[in-house]
């Protein structure tokens, strides 16, 4: 509602003070502005809203970035500069309708849905060992191919064990300070999941997995005393993973010493080194959408692992803030979820899709700005791949599934699904079996 007026107190001639009416200015409106937006997050359905809305963005953008990155290299492969782009949209599309069914699934069905889960993205990671079914991409053998249809199934371990942790860690919650029976708690989910991740060679997507387990239990409540411990083995994992890779221990050698002034400039140190210059290139502006040079075959997987700086080159320093607050804006929902859901289970898988999310999207800006090591983990919602952006989409379902129960928000849904009834219920329609025709005739005889 537009402020009409305010009082003002001004000294008059005399020095006393006296008050006259002063009209409104854009600071008033302004300020109102913020106000009724702000009123607006009380709503029980805001997180839901917001979530929706921050996802379908992040998608769409990702799109345009997919075709903007990999139309050169789509152009050499296929002869068409839309190969992947019509691939990624048709991923998009099927996450889309994934996302609507889990979003629509009831959020205590989630926790029954646990075991199979957990068991059948087991399933799936064994199959990369079976010859024939598995493949090896970079030297990670993370891969299925089946009938000329390939998918990563630690995606899908990804979900499992977020589902099957919540449960455990729900069901022991009086326990949990004891470390056996704590650990006994954890042995299924994290065993046929980070564990086999990890004998695949895929350590990027085992880091991302064990801080998703960290988060978890920071959540239920362990004490504290026991992060140190974890900390240390999820440490030791690392370095072991590192120091039985020589690839790995290249890749951490350049990054330690300064990818730029390494000598190998044209061995493992030229994607970093080509995402540095896309993103000095870019400047403050960027060098506009489609402008990019480095997707001409100068930085490896442009459209994939290091996309966010063709982001940077091409919409310079506003387009990477914009996906920096787009992904900050995940992050407050998920907290607010957090705090306002009254189940143990809603919070914790709240919390571990939260981690799962976010985690790899620091993790993956981090690499590109050269602040870790190379690791190959997509941008969530925006790097191509379609098995990745399917889960993902399904990870931000499952949260919406939550934000539509919170305290308040089914009592809103039915509110406003009884007054969409009664507005279409006033709605003139055709009766059956009566023709246009009829209806004139029937007309005209009443007259």
């Amino acid at each position: 509602m537009a402020v009409e007026g305010a009082r003002q107190r001004v000294p008059s001639a005399t020095g006393r003070w006296s008050e006259r009416w002063r009209r409104p200015t854009w600071l008033d409106a302004t300020g109102e502005w913020v106000r009724e937006r702000t009123r607006l997050l009380d709503s029980p359905l805001a997180t839901h809203h917001v979530l929706l809305a921050t996802t379908s963005v992040l998608v769409v953008i990702g799109l345009v970035m997919v075709l903007s990155s990999s139309s050169v290299e789509s152009l050499t492969a296929t002869g068409s500069p839309f190969a992947i782009f019509k691939n990624q949209a048709m991923y998009a599309v099927l996450g889309a309708v994934v996302l609507t069914v889990a979003s629509r699934v009831p959020a205590r069905m989630w926790q029954r849905l646990a075991l199979p889960a957990l068991l059948g993205a087991a399933f799936l990671q064994f199959l990369v060992f079976v010859p024939g079914i598995g493949k090896v991409v970079n030297g990670n053998r993370n891969w299925i191919v089946v009938g000329g249809f390939q998918a990563q199934p630690s995606e899908a371990a990804k979900v499992a064990l977020i589902l099957a942790l919540a449960m455990a860690l729900t069901r022991r919650r009086d326990c949990l300070g004891d470390p056996v029976k704590l650990l006994g708690a954890m042995a299924l989910p994290v065993g046929l999941t980070v564990g086999i991740v990890l004998l695949t060679r895929d350590l990027g997507t085992a880091l991302i997995m064990m801080a998703v387990v960290v988060v978890m239990l920071w959540v239920a409540g362990i004490p504290g005393r026991w992060f140190a411990l974890a900390g240390a083995v999820t440490a030791g994992v690392a370095v072991l993973a590192v120091v039985t890779s020589q690839n790995r221990m290249d890749r951490v050698a350049h990054w330690v010493s300064g990818a730029a002034s390494s000598d190998d400039i044209r061995g493992l140190a030229w994607q970093p080194v080509q995402g540095q210059y896309a993103l000095a290139s870019g400047g403050f502006w960027g060098l506009g959408l489609g402008a990019s040079r480095e997707k001409w075959s100068w930085l490896p997987e442009a459209h994939n692992d290091f996309i966010f700086a063709i982001i940077g080159e091409e919409l310079g320093l506003p387009g990477t803030l914009t996906i920096l607050v787009l992904f900050g804006v995940i992050a407050l929902m998920v907290m607010r979820l957090v705090r306002r859901s009254e189940d143990l289970y809603t919070k914790l898988a709240v919390a571990g899709v939260g981690a799962w999310i976010l985690g790899q999207a620091l993790i993956n800006m981090g690499v590109v700005l050269s602040l870790l090591p190379v690791i190959g983990v997509p941008l969530p919602l925006i790097s191509a791949g379609g098995s990745a952006l399917v889960l993902t989409l399904l990870g931000m379902g499952i949260l919406l599934s939550f934000a539509r129960a919170e305290p308040g928000a089914p009592e809103a849904i039915r509110t406003r699904e009884s007054v969409v009834a009664r507005s279409l219920a006033v709605l003139p329609h055709r009766g059956p079996g009566r023709s246009r025709s009829a209806r004139g005739r029937a007309g005209k005889a009443g007259r």
